[in-house]
């Protein structure tokens, strides 16, 4: 097989192919296995046809058809491998020549064409000479304060009030929305926070000043449902209105809320906790300033094709393709995104990034607890769909801004050098782990020729759900180049 590729664009790509005859062959033959399978001919079982014989009655043709059909993927897939193309999308084929279109002819080739789009060529800025600043840890009063606040808050009561309700106070209302006079939603009963934000634009402004058995009546946004978009009308009855009352902050609430005998050493691992959380901060920070740093010293042209194709999918998905606000914001999220993902994808290469087995699967069984699943389950569905690769693709990006964050010079304020290596490892870590698998993979060979020598024995199914059996379904060592496939 041969191809070429000619560069339109810069996110864009022409593959020329030509398969030889010989190549298509496996594809003609099992085109002929498929289609004995499906036609009936008197005198001959199914799957029996001879080939001479569907070309009589099906056509060759259609034979010649249904192998190109199946073949070429696999041709377009080696192409993309030969000339080390980063597909974004899916191509554009057009099959410009057929061979074998008559019986016994076996000479020709196949020829196609595929535009498609690809990740673009970038120059990523050098990482020795990057330095960000991030915050300062320094814990205040005011942190530890705000922390014991909090933790009041979860011990506190509810107690109804006979007074307007105001920030802060909880609210049992009914509400009900309509447009047009239509009504399209309805809650009863339900308790509401003032200040929490987490219902309906304008409800904190209407429940402000309303005394239990009151009504208002205010104008909003939906933001979900069939009418999400759409402005309603929205009549709102308060039932009750409640404050939270909290605990004394003294020595018998330390007690009751940690395993501390006084107010005084809760406070203190209050402030230690703060801190911590602090230094997290910190990485996540310098993260932050790192990709806006790359970002703006790298020019990353982006496929539109790719961009649309997804917006498309989106605003298909929730009904909204005519909301031309919406498809705007929703195009430029979905570029920024396929930036951000053309830029990493580069950086893990070029820090020859490599995804762990422990990694992937510590990535899978968190993504798990998020759909609420059963981690052997999430992963074994995965593994059937074929998204393993891209699992790895989003480790790989991960770990690539850590490892960029090893090159870079992280300060604070005071011009120090800040220690990330908790949140972001450290080289020596990943070469102690690139060498404890190489270990495992020996022994796992030489354990394998062992076993080749023995005499066959069933063996025991690993339980469950437990680690065994989930990284049988993860297979070997897996890196960033995995996702390119």
């Amino acid at each position: 097989m041969k191809s070429a590729v000619e560069t339109l664009e810069p996110t864009k790509v022409k593959l020329t192919v030509e398969v030889t005859y010989d190549e298509l062959k496996p594809s003609i033959a099992h085109a002929y296995e498929h289609i004995a399978e499906q036609v009936t001919v008197p005198g001959f079982r199914k799957g029996k046809v001879p080939p001479r014989i569907i070309d009589q009655r099906v056509g060759r043709p259609a034979v010649i058809e249904h192998a190109v059909n199946e073949g070429l993927s696999g041709f377009y897939a080696e192409a993309v491998r030969e000339n080390k193309l980063r597909p974004l999308g899916q191509p554009e084929v057009d099959v410009t020549k057929v061979p074998g279109l008559v019986p016994g002819d076996e000479e020709g080739e196949l020829h196609f064409t595929a535009e498609v789009e690809v990740r673009p060529e970038i120059t990523l800025p050098s990482l020795d000479g990057l330095t960000v600043q991030v915050d300062d840890v320094e814990v205040t009063d005011e942190d530890v304060e705000g922390r014991l606040e909090a933790l009041r808050e979860r011990f506190g009561t509810l107690v109804g009030v006979d007074r307007p309700a105001a920030d802060k106070d909880f609210v049992v209302l009914d509400l009900v929305a309509k447009i047009d006079d239509e009504e399209v939603d309805q809650v009863s009963g339900i308790s509401y926070q003032i200040g929490s934000g987490n219902m309906l634009e304008g409800l904190d402004e209407a429940l402000t000043g309303l005394s239990a058995g009151e009504t208002t009546t205010f104008e909003t946004t939906l933001v979900g449902g069939e009418r999400a978009g759409e402005t309603a009308q929205v009549t709102v009855t308060a039932s009750q209105v409640k404050e939270r009352e909290l605990p004394e902050a003294d020595d018998d609430f330390a007690q009751l809320a940690s395993e501390f005998d006084t107010i005084d050493e809760l406070k203190d691992d209050l402030r230690e906790q703060a801190s911590k959380i602090k230094v997290q901060n910190q990485a996540v920070q310098a993260r932050d300033l790192l990709m806006e740093k790359l970002l703006a010293e790298t020019e990353i042209p982006v496929p539109n094709g790719v961009v649309e194709a997804e917006v498309h999918r989106h605003l298909e998905g929730e009904g909204r393709l005519e909301d031309d606000v919406h498809r705007a914001e929703v195009t430029e999220q979905a570029t920024t995104a396929l930036r951000n993902q053309i830029l990493l994808d580069t950086l893990a290469e070029a820090l020859e990034v490599r995804v762990a087995q422990p990694e992937l699967v510590e990535f899978l069984v968190a993504q798990s607890r998020q759909y609420g699943m059963d981690p052997n389950t999430f992963i074994q569905t995965l593994d059937q769909q074929g998204q393993i690769p891209a699992m790895v693709g989003e480790v790989a990006r991960s770990k690539a801004i850590a490892v960029a964050l090893r090159r870079a010079t992280v300060t604070d304020p005071s011009g120090a050098t800040v220690d990330l290596s908790d949140f972001i490892g450290t080289d020596e870590d990943d070469l102690a782990q690139v060498e404890a698998e190489t270990e495992e993979a020996d022994e796992a060979g030489d354990a394998d020729e062992a076993a080749a020598d023995e005499t066959p024995k069933k063996k025991s199914r690993p339980a469950r759900g437990s680690a065994t059996d989930i990284s049988s379904v993860l297979g070997g060592q897996s890196s960033a180049d995995d996702l390119q496939g």
